[in-house]
């Protein structure tokens, strides 16, 4: 049986340190799960079209708790033909799910805008719906900083 040198315990635990800090999250993985099912649970399974949303959110965060978010639909807001919702979700957060938005015809324009809050850098994912039960989806990641540090 071959001992370890300490040189080799040291660098061991360094490793299993950082793994255990960066590595393996359960959390990530069941919210991203969430993430999923609440896309899929709003749009009744359909696949949604990538295009036509525009997510307007700075790319590093330096406070996670207030991110201004605004989001357009490159779509008519016609009486017959409109969006009208809109699903923010963030694929990091413990709850997923952040806004819908309402939207009518006489809303003018499909677009919202809003604050807010990311557990982590994570990706922001907007899912429209219109009147006609097209889906359309867009999506942006966001480094949530801590301190102003980058991490």
């Amino acid at each position: 049986m071959r001992q370890l040198s300490r040189r080799a315990a040291l660098a061991l635990g360094a490793g299993g340190a950082a793994f255990t800090a960066l590595g393996w999250n359960e959390n990530a993985f069941a919210a991203a799960k969430e993430a999923a099912e609440a896309i899929a649970k709003f749009t009744g399974g359909k696949t949604a079209t990538q295009g036509k949303v525009s997510i307007e959110l700075p790319e590093i965060a330096e406070n996670g708790n207030t991110v201004p978010l605004a989001v357009s639909v490159a779509a008519p807001m016609t009486a017959d033909n409109y969006v009208s919702e809109i699903m923010v979700v963030a694929e990091g957060n413990p709850n997923p799910g952040v806004a819908t938005f309402h939207l009518t015809p006489l809303s003018g324009k499909a677009e919202a805008s809003t604050r807010i809050r990311l557990a982590a850098t994570q990706n922001i994912v907007v899912v429209a719906k219109t009147s006609k039960g097209e889906f359309f989806t867009g999506q942006k990641l966001v480094k949530v900083t801590i301190g102003g540090c980058g991490g």
